[in-house]
């Protein structure tokens, strides 16, 4: 028959070709451009709260970790963008409607960040300023929205163009290009900011921080056009797929709390996860205010820290599934990673008692190894821990619950710097503190992997995440 077959039902059939790895990395630029936005937010904007502006630590942290807490509003977009077209698309219109308004929003929270900052030159907390930091929280929920309605659409994507043959490469080549993000954002930022001196007047300061807001955002916006345009309509199967692939971002909160918590070997596994997220990522607030206050650092020169820590991780992710994980096994493997970091969080400490940059940046290199290494044994293992039935749902439940701990992780690190400014007499104490209940944090991770068995949840949790899946049908 010519050109366009018919099938039983009588629509013409097009076959969609398969995926090729040049546009695979092509995809992966989405996931570049928010490892650069991430620079913006937790390299740049907590420097300059928490250092020159002087906002406490706590408030600074906990407006940011505003863009994380709305993370259960994916499942409101993932359904949106299935069931109803923007811009002739199911997915694109929404990943460059987000792109844009998480640039917009960026920008304003720059803007509401001055207004904090000045509201607080003269020492005192005031009304005014209590409305700026509510306002600030605001917009960092939205920006985080913004990013919900770009990147849970990109999620979808990805299922909608790959199959089960070549999904798990399509998602390593996509999400190790978010590491790489973070060091091409790192260095931008850095390039830009040069100019800054320590202690360098407020308003050099917000003329500098505004060009940085303005130029970073757009690139990124070009970098998720250009990331997506075409993709969908030459390599999607949305349409023509029978049934609808089981996605991640299809769990709620609620959900995803009863699935992790279903058996006792679930329960434990959930509570590894969870303090080694929290533990991995305590630092994320503090690390430019210490590089600024204990090591005297630029803006410009604290930014570039998270080149190190990204570097690091990029050749940890690289090698752990390779040469480490096959010779000392995936749960050896993550205790292997927990116990690097540990070791470097003291290492971080150290570096600020001696006041050494270099010592500083080999410590970020180590520990950016260490969490590669964890990540890596980590996931594997949790794979292990998947009931084949359920896989999206389990692995959709951690996705959801990794970012609450993330959002936790960044509001208990400025507590905990507040804290220690307010019972230590010394900077270097009072970061101490984060850096040590960091590695304390992972110690006690550590004791939860020591409890989990493979073999016990094959043989009970599977049962129990099924009753669960089977109750929600009911």
């Amino acid at each position: 028959m010519a050109s366009g077959d018919l099938s039983d039902s009588g629509s013409a059939f097009v076959s969609v070709p398969r995926i090729k790895v040049l546009t695979m990395f092509r995809l992966g630029l989405f996931q570049m451009a928010l490892g650069i936005m991430s620079i913006l937010t937790l390299g740049v904007l907590n420097r300059v709260m928490i250092e020159e502006l002087k906002v406490p630590a706590l408030i600074a942290a906990g407006a940011i970790a505003m863009h994380q807490f709305v993370s259960p509003t994916r499942v409101w977009f993932g359904q949106i963008s299935d069931s109803k077209l923007l811009f002739g698309y199911h997915r694109t219109g929404y990943i460059w409607l987000g792109a844009v308004l998480f640039a917009i929003a960026s920008f304003l929270a720059v803007q509401v960040v001055w207004q904090l900052g000045f509201s607080l030159q003269a020492g005192i907390w005031t009304t005014q300023t209590t409305i700026w930091a509510v306002f600030l929280a605001f917009i960092f929920a939205l920006y985080g929205l913004a990013i919900g309605l770009s990147s849970t659409p990109f999620a979808a994507l990805l299922v909608d163009v790959s199959d089960e043959d070549n999904r798990s490469k399509l998602v390593g080549v996509v999400w190790s290009m978010l590491m790489v993000g973070i060091i091409v954002g790192a260095i931008i930022s850095s390039g830009l900011l040069k100019q800054i001196a320590l202690n360098a007047p407020l308003d050099v300061l917000q003329s500098q921080i505004n060009r940085l807001f303005l130029i970073v955002p757009a690139i990124v916006v070009g970098l998720c056009i250009g990331a997506t345009v075409g993709v969908e309509k030459k390599y999607s199967q949305y349409t023509t797929r029978s049934t609808v692939v089981e996605r991640e971002d299809k769990i709620t909160l609620g959900k995803a709390l009863r699935v992790l918590t279903a058996s006792r070997q679930t329960g434990i596994f959930f509570s590894f996860l969870l303090l080694m997220t929290i533990s991995l990522f305590l630092q994320d607030a503090v690390l430019e205010p210490y590089g600024g206050q204990v090591f005297k650092m630029t803006i410009a020169e604290t930014t570039k820290l998270n080149a190190f820590f990204g570097t690091g991780t990029l050749v940890g992710l690289s090698i752990t599934g390779f040469l480490i994980a096959p010779r000392l096994g995936k749960k050896n493997t993550t205790k292997l990673g927990c116990v690097g970091v540990a070791i470097c969080s003291l290492l971080i400490i150290l570096a600020g008692v001696t006041a050494n940059p270099k010592l500083l940046q080999l410590s970020l290199i180590l520990f950016g190894f260490a969490s590669g290494v964890t990540t890596t044994g980590a996931l594997s293992l949790m794979l292990d821990l998947t009931a084949v039935e359920t896989a999206g749902t389990f692995i959709g439940a951690w996705g959801l619950a990794q970012a609450m701990a993330k959002a936790l992780a960044t509001v208990c690190g400025g507590g905990l710097l507040n804290l220690g400014k307010a019972f230590f007499t010394t900077p270097i104490q009072a970061y101490g503190l984060v850096f040590a209940t960091q590695a304390v944090g992972i110690l006690l991770a550590l004791w939860f992997l020591s409890q989990v068995n493979v073999r016990e949840f094959q043989n009970n949790a599977k049962q129990a995440i099924a009753s669960i899946m089977s109750n929600d049908l009911d």
